[in-house]
């Protein structure tokens, strides 16, 4: 079992409420929101690390990583069902 501890968090009560509708066990579903939540932070600071050495993004790469994480279809979007 990975070392924890024990802190108190305020939450504002409907969201407490909403929480305990769709889990049993809150700390660990805020757990998994807060990792989530540090991933997504440190994934976005390195793509700007990325970016200040090699550059802005083009288009192409843009699409190629969404089309690597959705799925070619929704890549190409609405106008492609036509």
């Amino acid at each position: 079992m990975a070392d924890t501890t024990r802190i108190t968090v305020t939450l504002p009560s409907d969201q407490v409420a909403e929480l305990r509708k769709l889990t049993d066990n809150v700390s660990g579903y805020v757990a998994e929101a807060v990792a989530r939540q540090l991933r997504h932070q440190l994934l976005g600071a390195d793509l700007l690390r990325h970016q200040e050495e090699h550059g802005t993004f083009t288009e192409e790469e843009l699409a190629e990583a969404h089309s690597r994480i959705f799925g070619k279809a929704e890549a190409d979007g609405p106008a492609s069902a036509a």
